[in-house]
């Protein structure tokens, strides 16, 4: 996955750190790419994960979905999960409307890039 550039998932693994950056609009039909993601995370068995969500545009229940479930992977695992920001509008007020924002660790990395 990583360096497709039409793709939205795109996955880095550094020695104790995966990374999942996520960007543009996210939807029903992105389900597959995030499975990729998670399965891959999984595989690699890093003492954590963190996803960048800095560039998602648009998020709905299924970013959500996608986001308590890895929650729940990495904590059954004994591994921690990460949301990188600092987190988009989008991404901000479905955690907030949706109760869940507190049940994520949140690490802020400065500014959105403006490309």
């Amino acid at each position: 996955m990583h360096g497709v550039p039409d793709r939205k998932v795109h996955v880095v693994r550094h020695e104790e750190v995966f990374v999942i950056l996520i960007r543009g609009e996210t939807d029903h039909d992105d389900v597959d790419e995030f499975e990729a993601a998670w399965d891959a995370a999984d595989r690699a068995a890093l003492p954590t994960t963190a996803i960048d969500l800095s560039q998602v545009t648009f998020a709905d229940s299924m970013l959500l979905n996608a986001l308590l479930d890895a929650r729940r992977r990495h904590a059954s695992a004994g591994r921690d999960l990460v949301l990188l920001g600092p987190l988009s509008p989008a991404v901000s007020r479905l955690l907030v409307l949706s109760g869940t924002l507190e049940h994520f660790r949140i690490a802020d990395t400065g500014p959105t890039p403006t490309s």
